[in-house]
């Protein structure tokens, strides 16, 4: 009944161990169970569906199963359909030992957000090993005074497996002599005792051979054996006694190699031979062979190699006292734990592209930290040392995330170099450190910024079209195509005239170009907004002024405006006898279309008839008489001025002014005109030529000379040409007002006297005056025609030779400067 009992309780533990079973534990861990040496790709369960979670999102939440750096993994994953597999071939035996317990666990980590779930999944044993023996004989010495019931201890068989799947029992091959019976140690597992039933005679049988059988529990059933040979000695009736059935020591695990752990003792009350006792393990695996050293003579146990309490903890030792008897005692070792470990720092999550514009609080990274070791060696807190806007926050369990603390700025940083020191709790402490490297990257935030607030630009005029002008700059701090400036200009228009056909941009370098060529005398200066655009998404843009100056060039001569050129009209001016020195006789009125010094006027008499007579102011133009008019002096006189500016190189024009020196019109002669005189020295001189040279047309040439002279004396005789007031709308446009510089800025007034006969007509020479000046309709007309002023019949005679009507006119008035 009691068999069949246990054989149902074994199929029901079986299938349990083979279903595969999940438990939600009270700390939330979640469970699952499967059994070893299962294939690779059997499913465990399902994580997702137990989890609450859709599958589909494993994958881009980045499910995966962490496990210790040294650990293997046995178990996976599947992103696709959220199920739990094994990964590689699972040995309990291998992974767990003679722990009853096998627990595989893992962390399933899944990001954004940040969640741990601990999976542990229990290695289930299945009965794949058999019971084994520590030696295929084992031979006893049993003195033929035995006595009925002595007892002799046998180490028991080991069986990798564990629970129902280890030793169950033990049976011994059926003999008249020895019985076994089965004991269970205090730290698990069980011993057998071979039992003298009957008395031993030598005398009839010296040895024996008995068969020990061990059989687990497991289905199918697995058995090992061992022979048992006996040996019947005389008489040694005193079996060794340990001082204590079991023997309990704390090592640390960084014990010297030849420390004695502990030394066991047992006595042997028969004397001799018979008491003398030696010591050797039991049944030991071979990794205890490796750690352990057995003395057996002084029941010394000495360590021989290099304990890790990470591995294991605990240490069950089982030793023999032998005197032909044999006694047995364990010994069990508890290994101490030993700050030996430092923390290692696992990354595993890492966004090392921060755009700059990241919310404080971002994480950057994600930190696995663990320590082999145990207890406060094992408690963690990381640090960063820098000054650096990042901080490290302890996450979920042994994890910890690296986040921002401040906004972040490429501009300013672009990099960082970030240390994280992981310490444990152990004393001394231990430590260990991993930088990680974190780059910022770009985000548009940043506009152009031009070097000046406000650029001027200078260019001459009369530039040649395509003239580089001036160059703006700007800088964008941001990277690449956010960094990337281009120019344009802003749509506007110059007086009527859109900017972009006077100046243009080069969109890449900034560099401006003037598109045409400019004249000062018709506009000076010009603004224009340039835009500096970077190549971002959206872009940014900033703009600045610039002054485009156009700078003057000596390119204008003087314009003479009084007396009018040659050509288009001619006067004479009357100078009374009575002048004195320094008398006002005249003033030439100049202007200079430039500016500055192009437009700074010199005057200058280049010829004169009488050179000492007269003179003229270098900087006003006012004709003036160096001495007294005295009757010598011949009465007409002929100026020839030159007006020349500033400029480099100066500029030039010349007039001519005729005086004729006289109180009255009676007592001039028959004048002819003084340009005339010039004109007819030229003629006489092709004349000459021409009666050189054409001597056969000689009657042809002298009427010809008849009909030319008869043609001059029907020029009208004598002309005052009123060129004299200059309305306003005769001057230049844009004439620079220059004190002193060609521009007439008083008044000057002449009154010119005409009477009706030809000879006796009076000329009135009036000093300037600025107030009662005739209005500016009343104003001489103009003759039309080129005439001598000198001539007679210049004047329309009205009735007689006596009667003077008086035509007073008004020659010239200037009032204010050009």
């Amino acid at each position: 009944m009691e068999y069949k009992r246990r054989s149902e309780s074994s199929v029901t533990r079986l299938l349990t161990g083979l279903i595969v079973l999940f438990i939600r534990a009270s700390e939330g861990d979640i469970n699952y169970s499967v059994p070893e040496e299962t294939n690779v790709g059997y499913v465990i369960g399902n994580i997702a569906k137990d989890l609450g979670i859709n599958a589909k999102i494993l994958s881009t939440r980045k499910a995966r199963l962490d496990v210790d750096d040294d650990g293997k993994v046995y178990c996976d994953v599947s992103l696709s359909s959220g199920d739990l597999v094994v990964a590689e071939r699972i040995d309990r035996e291998q992974i767990c030992g003679p722990k009853t317990v096998c627990p595989l666990k893992y962390e399933m980590i899944l990001e954004n957000p940040l969640e741990l779930h601990v999976i542990v999944v229990h290695i289930q044993d299945i009965n794949d090993n058999s019971p084994t023996f520590a030696s295929d004989v084992i031979k006893f010495e049993i003195r033929e005074s035995a006595n009925k019931g002595a007892r002799f201890t046998i180490s028991g068989a080991h069986d990798e497996d564990v629970g129902l799947n280890g030793v169950q029992s033990y049976s011994l091959q059926n003999n008249e002599h020895f019985t076994f019976d089965v004991h269970a140690r205090p730290g698990g597992g069980k011993y057998g005792e071979l039992v003298l039933s009957k008395e031993l005679d030598r005398e009839q049988q010296q040895k024996m051979s008995l068969i020990l059988t061990a059989t687990d529990g497991g289905r199918p059933q697995r058995s090992g054996t061992t022979v048992i040979e006996v040996t019947i000695l005389d008489a040694n009736d005193n079996a060794p006694v340990f001082t204590q059935q079991i023997y309990k020591v704390n090592v640390p695990e960084n014990a010297d190699l030849g420390t004695v752990l502990a030394t066991v003792t047992a006595t042997d009350a028969d004397e001799g031979a018979n008491g003398q006792l030696t010591y050797e393990f039991g049944h030991t695996s071979e990794e205890l062979n490796k750690l352990f050293k057995l003395n057996k003579n002084s029941g010394d146990i000495i360590l021989v190699g290099q304990m890790d309490f990470e591995k294991e903890s605990l240490y069950e030792l089982s030793i023999q006292a032998k005197d032909g008897s044999a006694s047995t005692a364990n010994v069990i070792i508890d290994i101490t734990d030993v700050n030996d470990n430092a923390p290692k720092m696992i990354i595993t999550s890492l966004n090392n592209h921060i755009p700059e514009n990241a919310i404080v609080g971002t994480e950057a990274a994600i930190i696995n930290v663990q320590d082999k070791d145990s207890g406060d060696n094992r408690q963690i807190s990381c640090s960063i040392q820098q000054n650096v806007p990042f901080k490290i926050n302890p996450s979920i369990k042994n994890y910890f995330s690296l986040a921002t603390t401040n906004p972040l700025d490429r501009e300013t940083e672009a990099y960082y170099n970030i240390t994280i020191t992981a310490t444990d709790g152990g004393s001394p402490p231990l430590s260990s450190s991993k930088t990680i490297h974190l780059m910022v990257s770009d985000v548009n935030d940043n506009p152009p910024v031009f070097g000046e607030q406000s650029y001027n630009a200078y260019v001459m005029e009369n530039n040649k079209p395509g003239t580089s002008i001036c160059s703006v700059s700007a800088r964008d701090p941001d990277w690449r195509q956010n960094g990337t400036v281009l120019y344009s200009l802003v749509s506007s228009e110059v007086n009527g005239v859109p900017v972009s056909s006077f100046i243009s941009i080069n969109a890449d370098t900034g560099v401006i170009h003037a598109v045409r060529s400019f004249d000062y005398e018709q506009f000076r200066k010009f603004k224009v907004q340039v835009v500096a655009r970077d190549n971002g998404s959206p872009p940014l843009s900033s703009n600045v002024t610039m002054s485009v100056f156009i700078t003057d060039e000596n390119d204008n001569s003087p314009q003479i405006l009084y007396p009018a050129p040659e050509g288009r009209s001619l006067m004479t001016e009357m100078v009374p006898k009575a002048a004195l020195s320094g008398s006002l006789i005249s003033k030439v009125i100049a202007v200079d279309a430039d500016s500055g010094q192009n437009a700074w006027l010199s005057y200058q008499i280049v010829k004169s008839t009488d050179l000492g007579l007269f003179t003229i102011g270098l900087h006003n133009g006012e004709i003036r008489a160096v001495r007294d008019i005295t009757a010598s002096d011949s009465m007409k006189q002929n100026l020839v001025i030159s007006v020349k500016d500033n400029g480099q190189p100066p500029l030039s024009s010349t007039c001519s002014v005729y005086l004729l020196i006289s109180d009255n019109l009676a007592e001039v002669p028959e004048l002819k005109d003084m340009t005339y005189e010039e004109s007819n020295s030229k003629l006489t001189s092709y004349l000459i030529i021409a009666l050189v040279s054409v001597s056969t047309f000689f009657l042809t040439f002298i009427i010809l000379i008849l009909a030319v002279r008869f043609c001059h004396r029907r020029k009208p005789r004598l002309l005052f040409d009123g060129a004299v007031a200059i309305p306003s709308a005769y001057l230049p446009p844009n004439y620079a007002e220059v004190e002193g510089a060609g521009t007439l800025c008083s008044s000057y007034n002449y009154d010119t006297y005409l009477t009706t006969g030809s000879r006796s007509s009076d000329f009135k020479f009036v000093t300037s005056y600025n107030e009662n000046t005739l209005p500016s309709t009343h104003t001489l007309n103009r003759i039309q025609n080129q005439i001598d002023p000198f001539e007679e019949n210049s004047f329309t005679v009205a009735s007689s030779d006596s009667e003077h009507d008086s035509l007073t006119t008004h020659v010239s008035n200037f009032e204010g400067c050009f």
